[in-house]
Formats: structure tokens, C-alpha cells, sequence
């Protein structure tokens, strides 16, 4: 057992630990700490960890960081959505949702482009919010109970959080099954797709940090991703044999959606397919048919328009098309119906994606600040 040194208050929304290592460097643990909200990701959180992992990155003496989340049940289940529907509800001018969207997302683009080895220990529950945190990491672990989804289409949002940039980078089709659905993937599935690298049985995290202890961590981060990449592949032959995939098998099926030309054909295809005795399919089928019609549009557009951009660029574009959401009124709505009220029942302003009018959905995509004013200019 590892003993770590508590560098701020034990019952913090983040804990910050030191695991000191025997060559003299240390390990930097970071815990989301609200577990009895899955860990969900809200902005006191997010002005935790963006200040202390830059101090980490500037600490000589720091080879790597570790990020988990509190609890056996999720590392982070999502964004804060319950406070960006209270702000919605009170009419704040989506002063809030600009702030927690721009945050957050910042955050999102300093993990991806982190220098030091950020070791993301993905276990249980992994949707919206922490997914973002999880895509950037350079080193990410899921294990037996890992469960990965971007359900946004069920609360009439989108996959964002740079879902427009690792969601295309996923064989053909995947990426944009995924965001139709919101369908949940294992830890088998999110190797496979690019969302992870290792998989190591759950109950092996105390292992974990004492054999991260005694690597002889060198002075360069080039070094210490080889140094922990090495550790992790010896620990994946250790673990026991993880799920079944549930993609590869229906990988052609998925590779169709490319053929058809419009959004129709795509979920006529979707639906078409064969779940009689494929419960995962059908309840990605069952969201599909559930979720905002608006959303749906909104997720082939995103990545269609989305193709080569850069992550930056996704960010920026995400930013705004995520502020819009909070104006147009279905994820208010879709947030009312799953987690205020919790009737089940989103009244969808439009109720097929035929209602979509094109100029709704371009309006997403429509710049809303002056380039040098984004509020992610400088990222």
C-alpha cells in the first residue's frame, strides 16, 4: 500500500495527493471527489484541476500525474448539466453556459496537450463530461466495468468536448453510430474505436500505484511515457480477459452508413438492423428513436463540417455551437425530462428530423465573436 501525501482538504470536489517514489521523483494523483454524483465534472472542479496540473507540469520533481475518480461506480459520468439547466431556466443570458463550456473545454485542450505522462484510470461510468477529460490523456485504462458513452442526444445537445475530433478519427461510420445513439461501449470496444489503451483488472489500482512508485523515473518526459507505457502493457498480460466486443461484429454494417446520402437513409439503416437477440443494439436503437430529432441533424452536420479540422479548431466551433444549444430550447428540455423532472417524456420542439430546418442548423455554426475576441482565442 501506497501511502500519499494530502496536499489539500481530504473532502475537496478534487483531491490532490503525492505518491513518493524511490528514486526520489513523485507521482501526482488527482481525484474527482463527488461520488455520490458519479464524480460529474462541475466548474468548482474544473478551477481545481486546470491551475494544479500546470503547476505539476512546471515541478521537476513530478514524473507523471494520475487521474481517477472517487468511489467504485463511475470516474466521471458527465458534466454538470443540472446547473447549466438551472442558469437555462433562469434566463442568465447564457452568461454560465459560456463560462462552464469555455472552462471546461480549456481544460480538455491542456490535458491533450500535455507534456508529462497523464495516466487516466478509466474505471466504472465514463460519459459527456468525463470523456472529454479521458480523450485527451496520454496513457488511458479501462477495466471490466468501464462503461463509455456520449448519450448528449438524449438531453438534446451533441457529443462535444472534442467529440468533433475524436469521433471522426474512429473507423468509417462508428463515430457517428456512437453520437446517434448514444450507445455504451465497453473497455474491449473503446480500445478498439481509440478512446483507451490498457486494460487492467479494476480491483489491481492499489497494485498500480505501487508499482508506479517504484519506477526509476527519469528526468525527461519522453522517458517517463516510455517508462509508464512499459509498466502498463506488463500489467495488461497480467489481467484477466476482457469483454466481448459489441462494434466489431457489426463494423460493416456501420462502414454503410457512408454510402447513403442522406440523414434518413443513415437511421433507416440504424434501425434496420438486426437486435433481436442483440440487447446492446437494441437499446442503441431504442435512443436513437427516443432522442431530439434535432440533435440527430445537429451530429451529422458537426461531423461532416467538422472533417480536418484541427483539435483547436473543434474547440473553438464546439464552443459556440454548445452555447447555441442553451438558446434554442431542446437541451433545456432534454435535461427537464431526464434528470429535473424525470418523467422520461422531452417534449421535442421538433419532432422528426424532417421538422429541422436547415437554417437552424446552420446557426450553430455561425461565428459569434469577433475571432481575436473567442474566448478560447489564446488556446
Amino acid at each position: 500500500m501506497v501511502e500519499l501525501q494530502l496536499l489539500n482538504q481530504a473532502d475537496a470536489p478534487v483531491v490532490f495527493e503525492l505518491a513518493h517514489c524511490n528514486n526520489g521523483m513523485k507521482v501526482a494523483v488527482a481525484t474527482l471527489n463527488a461520488p455520490k454524483a458519479l464524480n460529474a465534472l462541475n466548474l468548482e472542479m474544473i478551477r481545481l484541476l486546470d491551475p494544479q496540473l500546470k503547476a505539476w507540469a512546471e515541478d521537476e520533481q513530478i514524473a507523471m500525474v494520475l487521474l481517477k475518480g472517487a468511489g467504485e461506480k463511475a470516474f466521471c459520468a458527465g458534466g454538470d448539466v443540472v446547473s447549466l439547466y438551472n442558469a437555462m431556466a433562469a434566463e442568465d443570458g447564457n452568461n454560465h453556459l459560456e463560462v462552464f463550456f469555455a472552462e471546461e473545454y480549456r481544460l480538455d485542450y491542456h490535458i491533450h496537450n500535455y507534456d508529462k505522462p497523464i495516466l487516466l484510470w478509466g474505471n466504472g461510468i465514463i460519459m459527456g463530461g468525463g470523456l472529454g477529460l479521458m480523450a485527451g490523456a496520454s496513457h488511458r485504462v479501462v477495466t471490466e466495468s468501464s462503461r463509455i458513452a456520449m448519450p448528449e442526444i438524449t438531453i438534446g445537445l451533441y457529443p462535444d468536448v472534442g467529440g468533433s475530433y475524436f469521433l471522426n478519427k474512429m473507423l468509417e461510420g462508428v463515430g457517428l453510430f456512437l453520437g446517434l445513439t448514444g450507445a455504451s461501449i465497453n473497455a474491449t470496444d473503446a480500445k478498439f474505436v481509440g478512446l483507451a489503451d490498457h486494460y487492467m483488472d479494476g480491483e489491481r489500482l492499489d497494485m498500480l500505484l505501487h508499482n508506479l512508485s517504484e519506477v526509476n523515473w527519469g528526468k525527461t518526459n519522453v522517458l517517463n511515457h516510455e517508462k509508464l507505457t512499459q509498466l502498463l502493457i506488463s500489467l495488461d498480460e497480467a489481467s484477466h480477459i476482457p469483454p466481448r466486443s459489441e462494434i466489431k461484429p457489426l463494423a460493416d454494417s456501420f462502414a454503410q452508413l457512408a454510402e447513403f446520402d442522406t440523414l434518413e437513409a443513415q437511421i433507416e439503416h440504424i434501425l434496420a438492423l438486426d437486435s433481436t437477440e442483440n440487447k446492446w443494439l437494441s437499446k442503441a436503437q431504442k435512443a436513437l428513436k427516443h432522442g431530439s430529432p434535432l440533435s440527430a441533424v445537429l451530429i451529422q452536420a458537426q461531423l461532416k463540417r467538422a472533417e480536418g479540422l484541427s483539435l483547436k479548431e473543434c474547440f473553438l466551433r464546439e464552443l459556440a455551437m454548445s452555447v447555441r444549444c442553451g438558446e434554442v430550447g431542446e437541451f433545456r428540455e432534454g435535461v427537464r425530462a431526464l434528470l429535473i423532472d424525470k418523467d422520461g417524456q422531452p417534449q421535442w420542439q421538433f419532432k422528426t428530423i424532417a421538422d429541422v430546418d436547415s437554417k437552424v442548423i446552420d446557426s450553430f455554426f455561425a461565428p459569434r465573436w469577433e475571432e481575436s475576441e473567442h474566448p478560447l482565442a489564446d488556446l
